[in-house]
């Protein structure tokens, strides 16, 4: 059935029809994925950054970390970060509620005056370091939504 099926001398029944849409759908959950997933066969240098960026997330308050199928999520209201796990190296995004230029960001996309996604990659443990630190601690408080606040 199609829009062209539901009109004058049709047997649909239009006002069972419309109740029907605006049900609320079920909304598929997708089974969380192990982190184990995404750390077998890494260089052990990559499992000890991503553990490392567990340790400082984890050093402003609690963190949810979400496995997904593609990257690795860090959540508290909302993801503030999410790192995708290569062979040799991580690459990872923090939200900021600004623009911050600096060389160690790949990219910076602006999706809002207070949204601004800071693509990066680490490739060595010590890379993993104060300043990165402060870029968590910054983006964990826009996953709070402090941001929002007067």
């Amino acid at each position: 059935m199609d829009a062209t099926d539901c009109g004058p001398g049709t047997d649909v029944d239009l006002p069972a029809l419309r109740a029907v849409v605006r049900q609320p759908q079920p909304v598929p959950r997708l089974r969380p994925l192990d982190l184990e997933r995404h750390l077998a066969g890494k260089d052990p240098e990559v499992v000890a950054i991503f553990r490392r960026l567990v340790a400082l997330a984890e050093g402003n308050g609690p963190v949810t970390v979400l496995p997904e199928k593609t990257r690795i999520a860090f959540h508290v209201r909302m993801s503030f970060a999410a790192f995708t796990l290569r062979r040799r190296w991580v690459d990872g995004h923090v939200v900021l509620a600004r623009r911050l230029e600096h060389p160690r960001f790949r990219r910076v996309e602006s999706f809002s005056p207070r949204n601004h996604l800071h693509q990066f990659r680490l490739e060595h443990l010590d890379e993993a370091d104060e300043e990165v630190a402060a870029w968590l601690a910054e983006a964990y408080r826009v996953g709070e939504q402090r941001h929002l606040r007067p």
